[in-house]
């Protein structure tokens, strides 16, 4: 008998012991399967008839409202008529905000009406507005810097100017004026805050909501967006040196609290059914449009791509869970809930991300995984490349939005990135309607899904997930 060399016979018993692992790989069948499913999706107009559907059966999606309890109505039908295996909701609580009518108005020197919209988490006016003299500040920064007395008991506006870009990292400031800037505002003793909308429509009158970083309500001022047009003519206002005075009128406010919940669909895994490739979007949106890329498209994408697999002639190896969160708007709650109900079974779950970044086309991947698995995220990125979907080998997954939160417990991670150059022109407005959604974009985004969560289920070995396996910067290696 012929002897294997030392070294060949002891990763041999480690390997056989569980102390060494194989690398990832996935099979040429599942490839050739994939290339299939990722063919006919972009032929297949199931996703955008289901956010046509959404969109038009529901309509705007405020988390707590009526139409929330509508929304998930819609969504256990759909997935049942879509074909999935297993349907059901998991319960989450959250506190239930309230818009009801919002105005404001320059007052002095030059009266004339403003467009604004209130901010999730804000509280309303005094009976009879809040009226009060403007001090405008450029960046957060310079808030934070502010010495409380020019800030107390006036209207604190910061024009921070969103940039476009193709990545949309832009928002991340622009988001943190609206979250951050109010709280910062509100501690200096401000009477109320006025930001630039977080958007990049230069010249539509129309301005963005989103939330604010209020989470105690005896500590929340009334906060509202300006339309960038009405933002500009604020700051033409101002720039004559004569004090301007707003006034506000809000009627919004905290309402209890509200249960709704994260509605969850599966096509059952054949071998391996208690482990998943976990994909979803969130099915709450901002009440001003009817919530078509933010995010019904996302929802559309995910429910799509698990019918496809579902329509194969053989189920796949693992199950394929298909999650639309409740309020993400307002605070990732349904995220929030989902991860800390799910958080002991994270090595369960082989690979994940969601979808909520619009209808654009994906054209970026990038992942958290093991070491050993970067081969198989490297054949994920072959079949998805004549998609236009580049590789970023250096750059970490995250999750999406929703499902970051499972991977801050250990879940292996992808982030596909769309094509937001457009997307923050409608993002959180009465804008962000169907005809935003370009049918073969959002195809192509079906196709992306479709193929990566197949390959994931077939997988020969797993992607790393484990507790606590990427709390160091988003990667483990």
């Amino acid at each position: 008998m012929r002897r294997l060399p030392f070294t060949l016979l002891a990763a041999s018993l480690l390997l056989a012991s569980g102390i060494v692992s194989a690398a990832t790989a996935i099979p040429a069948t599942a490839v050739k399967t994939a290339e299939q499913l990722r063919d006919r999706a972009l032929h297949d107009d199931t996703g955008y008839r289901i956010v046509a559907s959404l969109t038009t059966e529901v309509g705007a999606r405020l988390a707590g409202s009526e139409a929330d309890q509508r929304a998930r109505d819609w969504a256990v039908a759909k997935f049942r008529a879509l074909g999935y295996d297993k349907v059901y909701t998991e319960a989450v609580t959250y506190p239930k905000w309230v818009r009801r009518s919002e105005h404001a108005a320059i007052v002095a020197p030059f009266p004339q009406p403003l467009v604004v919209t209130a901010l999730g988490y804000s509280p309303g006016t005094p009976a009879g507005g809040l009226s009060a003299q403007v001090v405008k500040f450029d960046s957060l920064d310079a808030l934070k810097a502010a010495d409380p007395a020019s800030v107390k008991g006036r209207i604190v506006y910061v024009g921070y100017r969103m940039q476009r870009a193709k990545d949309g990292h832009g928002y991340g400031m622009g988001s943190a004026v609206r979250t951050a800037g109010p709280v910062i505002a509100a501690a200096k003793g401000a009477a109320g805050y006025l930001l630039r909308s977080a958007g990049t429509d230069a010249h539509e009158r129309i301005a963005h909501t989103g939330v604010t970083g209020f989470r105690d309500p005896s500590k929340a001022i009334p906060a509202a967006a300006l339309s960038n047009p009405d933002a500009d003519q604020l700051e033409r206002a101002l720039a004559y040196g004569k004090p301007v005075t707003v006034k506000l009128d809000l009627d919004c406010g905290l309402d209890g609290e509200y249960t709704g919940a994260n509605v969850i669909g599966e096509i059952t895994g054949r071998k391996h059914p208690e482990q998943v490739v976990a994909i979803g979007g969130h099915l709450d949106s901002w009440d001003l449009g009817t919530g078509a890329i933010d995010d019904g498209a996302g929802v559309a994408i995910a429910m799509a791509a698990g019918k496809l697999i579902g329509d194969l002639p053989q189920r796949p190896d693992r199950t394929i869970r298909v999650i639309a969160f409740a309020n993400e708007e307002m605070g990732l709650w349904g995220s929030r809930a989902y991860a800390d109900k799910h958080a002991a079974e994270v090595g369960q779950f082989q690979l994940g991300t969601d979808s909520d970044f619009g209808a654009g086309p994906v054209w970026r991947m990038s992942a958290s995984v093991k070491p050993d698995a970067r081969a198989a995220i490297a054949q994920i990125a072959n079949v998805l490349a004549p998609l236009g979907v580049a590789y970023d080998a250096k750059r970490p997954g995250g999750g999406g939005s929703d499902l970051s939160q499972m991977h801050a417990k250990g879940m292996a991670a992808l982030s596909l990135t769309q094509d937001g150059t457009k997307y923050f022109d409608w993002h959180h407005t009465a804008n962000d309607t169907l005809d935003k959604v370009d049918p073969q974009e959002l195809a192509q985004n079906v196709a992306v899904y479709a193929a990566f969560s197949y390959m994931a289920a077939q997988a020969d070995g797993d992607f790393g997930s484990a507790p606590g396996a990427f709390a160091k910067d988003g990667t483990n290696e």
